[in-house]
């Protein structure tokens, strides 16, 4: 009896990061990243059960931030890290 060749990826390799598009504002840089910081802490925040932005005060997110050897996040982040758990329920 013959047996298939698994031709699929496996899950666990790592996403390709693209460079970003050159030529942008500098704002708009630091703003993309921003954005892609308040949304991984939000996604660690709610897999730890803190579903409402109550409950997510500005030391739970640096803490989360610190075990996932992120860079503390500032006051503005931590806002835009409550606004996507509040839309994101």
């Amino acid at each position: 009896m013959a047996v298939a060749a698994v031709t699929t990826k496996p899950l666990d390799t790592p996403l390709k990061k693209k460079p970003l598009p050159a030529g942008r504002p500098r704002e708009w840089y630091v703003s993309h990243n921003r954005r892609l910081k308040a949304m991984r802490l939000a996604i660690a925040l709610l897999d730890t059960g803190v579903y409402y932005p109550s409950s997510a005060s500005n030391a739970r997110i640096r803490t989360t931030a610190e075990r996932l050897a992120i860079h503390p996040p500032s006051d503005t982040t931590c806002r835009m890290v409550r606004a996507l758990i509040r839309y994101g329920r």
